[in-house]
């Protein structure tokens, strides 16, 4: 075998480089966010791209993403396999291709790109990857329940949605409380999460209503706000500069504030008579206690001892059966008690 000459070594055929594989990137949004608030990386890869694409040519975040001088082009398949198949061939080798993925987030599309990868459909494949432009804060979904309120009290919504007021809502609500406080108390995690919702859902519905109203609407974004303001000029310890270590100080410092935000006279103005009457009893006998007023609390009675939980049930259950048995109702006895109580409470205020 001959040797090659130099010349011959210096035509000898060298490797091409190999092009950069394409890349494919698919850019998730939200619709819970301002159209064009979108990530740093979002921002570079769009400006960067040799072609974005979107489904949706009425896309949210389309006209800021235009106004910044990014070219978009629509794009449609048949199907969302053919959709994934079109997108990773236009991601030739040395391309950016950027898909904007649509609100509902395009179900299927990165399993169809996957079976592609597997099955080896595409050469040479392109790099995919998943980039989120911008993300949901935390409570973003409440704006959903808002949307959904809106089309439910809207036209062409549900009828008996549209026609309930809250005063038809009231025993829903009443309801709905109850079955969340069951729900606490036999510590089931799933039936609290729902039964959460079913009271936040009544807190959005009056709020709805509550905005149609033509003399004084307000929204769910008026009562948040209230909210807000409430709750940080009621925790100085927390939003201001007192002292609060204890949390007898806090409630005490809570129950001031409150009787001077409300310009309350007496210690059991704001206590609601709509509350069971046994709640009630207890909530009126509270006030007293912290006012330091000394008024008897019906007509004394045989107290257990020890005075436990169980001891005192044991207890208030006895005396509902015996009520019961004398064809009385407890409930109407101990709320007519309860309003004297209230009564005596208020005229011991003003006779000290």
């Amino acid at each position: 075998m001959s040797e090659q000459t130099p010349s011959q070594a210096q035509q000898s055929p060298q490797p091409q480089p190999q092009p950069e594989p394409g890349r494919l990137v698919l850019l998730t949004t939200t619709h819970r966010v301002a159209p064009g608030l979108l990530s740093w990386p979002a921002w570079e890869t769009l400006r960067g791209a040799d072609l974005v694409l979107t489904g949706d040519p009425g896309h949210p975040q389309l006209p800021p993403v235009r106004q910044a001088g990014v070219t978009v082009e629509p794009h449609t398949a048949e199907t969302v396999p053919a959709l994934a198949r079109s997108l990773a061939e236009a991601a030739a080798p040395g391309r950016t291709v950027v898909w904007i993925g649509g609100v509902d987030g395009d179900p299927g599309l990165t399993d169809a790109l996957a079976r592609l990868a597997v099955e080896g459909g595409l050469d040479p494949a392109p790099v995919i990857e998943l980039l989120p432009g911008s993300y949901d804060l935390p409570g973003a979904r409440l704006l959903d329940l808002v949307a959904v309120m809106d089309r439910l009290r809207s036209p062409g919504g549900c009828p008996w949605d549209a026609e309930q007021t809250s005063a038809s809502l009231v025993k829903y609500l009443v309801e709905e409380a109850f079955e969340l406080v069951e729900a606490i108390e036999e510590g089931d995690r799933e039936s609290l999460r729902e039964e959460l919702g079913d009271v936040l859902f009544q807190v959005f519905f009056h709020a709805r209503i509550a905005e149609e109203d033509p003399e004084e609407p307000f929204s769910i974004d008026d009562v948040a706000a209230g909210l807000v303001e409430k709750l940080m000029y009621r925790h100085p310890h927390v939003f201001g500069d007192a002292d609060a270590d204890t949390p007898a100080q806090v409630e005490a410092d809570w129950d001031r504030l409150k009787a001077a935000e409300k310009q309350r006279e007496s210690a059991v103005d704001g206590v609601p008579l709509a509350q069971p009457a046994l709640a009630l009893a207890a909530k009126l006998a509270s006030r007293a206690r912290k006012a330091a007023l000394d008024v008897p609390a019906g007509t004394p009675a045989a107290v257990p001892t020890p005075l436990t939980e169980d001891t005192l049930g044991q207890a208030l259950l006895g005396l509902a059966a015996a009520a019961s048995h004398a064809g009385l109702d407890p409930e109407t006895a101990l709320r007519t008690a309860a309003r004297h109580y209230r009564t005596a409470i208020r005229t011991a205020e003003q006779h000290p």
